[in-house]
């Protein structure tokens, strides 16, 4: 039973996962949304470009759904909302940095001019009629990211988004724990904290720190320098722009999202290059190689971004130059490790340096190390908590370090994605569970691959398939050609004569005797053929590829 005078806190997406990032809270006939991310394919997730969460409990109660309020512009936390206000135009709040960003994605979709969008500044308080929601600026690897304090009757839901605290910020817009700090004082209900890096002891390292080796590095450097970096990572890319000019280099950017987001960056004010400083990459070969840094996209190895473009000798403008020095300024994302591995091996192989994280300090995380995190409990001290962002095994670390700061076991609460968590003045426990899930999109697809063609693909990249294509003859329950066998991936047909003829002598077989008992319903006749040649083709082979009867009749 449902306490009318609790709020209820459902994680959509995003826990115990990577990326993904979204939750609902809900007071009433109120809901409010914190975040639309999107997460990555994982390596049996054949031809899916993105997925996002499935918002069917959302489209069920449209009507109560007040808004969109993004904690920061990272994709993980944005990706997914062309796609969401197609189905749910609703109004967005976030920093101008955040919205920025939104815009080029809903332009890309066609959208922006039917939907709401409202900037706002750290600070700033959006009053809806039961809840009113709190940007608290803090410190991450994006300038405008924010904590946000839900208020709602029952009490104060404080949500850190992705942070650390970094009392030397390249802008200098340090984390406001001061007011974090009061709103623990006043007594917060719940504290939803990142736990990305709650395995990782002491503190992160500051982003001015990178400024300096980048200074170094480019100093030494004889040719190019090209830097990989997340795009949005503007603080990095501001040091990197600042390195290069100190040491008399031109700046480029290569690859969509990077131009992109600089772009938007520079119109925000959020990156300052001064003039004559930037060029485009067609502008490269007008200068000496000395004098060039290009900063690139494909920190994590995607096969289809700039850097392994670059790597791979496909990129339409770049070309490998012998003196160039390659550094690639992140960390791998979980999974991505191998696909970073095979684009540093290949720009060795092409003779350059590179400089990656285990050789340099070429970066620091964005996400708050165990003391931070320390920090903000000691400073927030709330009633309950429930840790968000990370893999599980982040989530289950986190647990561990509330309860050595004290934290009754009782009062935290891990939930599964989808569980529905309810606070009142009295308890909290979770009271059920809403339907969630993923939904994968696949070019101009969105949600018409599911877990069937996934199946099937797995099935094909496997053991491949083998196509049996006969035609019949009703009247006279005849074969009057084939059974004729094509096959894909299963096996090189040339240097197989003998399996190939054996099953299609098979299938002849199973045919004949159908037709001799007058069976000719397709089905039947297919599923027939289909089950002797699964049979014999696994006794042969012990593979299982997909097969495709074709029946023609004349």
């Amino acid at each position: 039973m449902i306490n009318e005078n609790s709020v209820r806190v459902i994680p959509l997406g995003g826990l115990g996962e990577i990326g993904k990032n979204i939750t609902a809270i809900e007071y009433k006939d109120e809901i409010i949304v914190i975040d639309c991310g999107i997460a990555f394919p994982d390596e049996e997730m054949y031809g899916v470009d993105l997925v996002i969460p499935d918002i069917t409990y959302l489209l069920d109660k449209v009507e109560n759904v007040k808004g969109i309020f993004l904690t920061h512009g990272h994709e993980d936390h944005i990706g997914a909302l062309p796609y969401i206000l197609k189905q749910l135009n609703v109004p967005v709040y976030g920093t101008r940095l955040t919205l920025g960003i939104v815009k080029n994605k809903l332009e890309e979709h066609n959208i922006l001019s039917d939907c709401e969008l409202h900037s706002v500044e750290p600070g700033d308080i959006v009053q809806i009629e039961n809840i009113k929601i709190e940007f608290i600026r803090n410190t991450h690897s994006i300038p405008g990211s924010c904590c946000i304090a839900i208020h709602t009757p029952v009490g104060v839901i404080f949500h850190t988004g992705d942070f650390k605290i970094d009392y030397t910020p390249t802008d200098g817009a340090v984390m406001d724990l001061e007011r974090i700090s009061s709103l623990g004082k006043e007594g917060v209900l719940m504290l939803m904290a990142d736990s990305t890096n709650a395995e990782r002891r002491g503190h992160t390292i500051s982003e001015k720190s990178i400024g300096k080796t980048l200074t170094k590095i480019l100093s030494n450097a004889k040719g190019r320098v090209i830097v990989a970096t997340f795009a949005s990572n503007i603080p990095r890319i501001q040091q990197i722009v600042d390195a290069s000019i100190k040491n008399g280099r031109k700046v480029t950017f290569s690859g969509r999202s990077m131009e992109n987001i600089s772009q938007v960056a520079m119109e925000l004010g959020e990156l300052n290059i001064p003039e004559g400083h930037i060029i485009n990459v067609d502008e490269i070969s007008n200068y000496p190689n000395e004098q060039i840094t290009i900063i690139t996209t494909g920190s994590q190895g995607e096969p289809m971004a700039a850097l392994a473009r670059i790597a791979f000798s496909t990129h339409r403008k770049i070309r490998i130059e012998p003196k160039d020095l390659y550094i690639i300024s992140a960390s791998p994302i979980p999974g991505n490790g191998k696909m970073i591995s095979r684009v540093i091996n290949q720009l060795f192989r092409k003779g350059v340096d590179v400089i990656y994280e285990d050789l340099e300090e070429v970066h620091v995380s964005g996400h708050a190390y165990q003391e931070e995190l320390k920090l903000i409990h000691t400073l927030v001290h709330p009633k309950y908590f429930m840790p968000v962002h990370g893999e599980y095994r982040h989530l289950k670390h986190h647990v561990d370090l509330a309860k050595k700061l004290g934290m009754n076991e009782s009062n935290i609460f891990t939930l599964e994605t989808g569980q529905v968590l309810e606070l009142s003045d009295s308890e909290a426990k979770i009271s059920g569970k809403v339907h969630t899930g993923a939904v994968f999109v696949d070019g101009l697809g969105v949600g018409d691959v599911g877990n069937v063609v996934l199946r099937d693909r797995k099935y094909l990249a496997q053991d491949g398939m083998l196509t049996i294509v006969v035609t019949i003859e009703k009247e006279s329950y005849s074969i009057i050609a084939g059974p004729d066998i094509i096959t894909r991936g299963f096996v090189y047909v040339k240097e197989s004569e003998e399996l190939i003829n054996e099953a299609k002598e098979i299938v002849r077989k199973e045919l004949d005797r159908c037709l001799e008992n007058k069976i000719v319903e397709w089905y039947v006749l297919k599923a027939n053929m289909k089950k002797s040649m699964e049979r014999f083709l696994y006794e042969k082979t012990k593979r299982r590829p997909i097969i495709l009867p074709i029946i023609m009749e004349v």
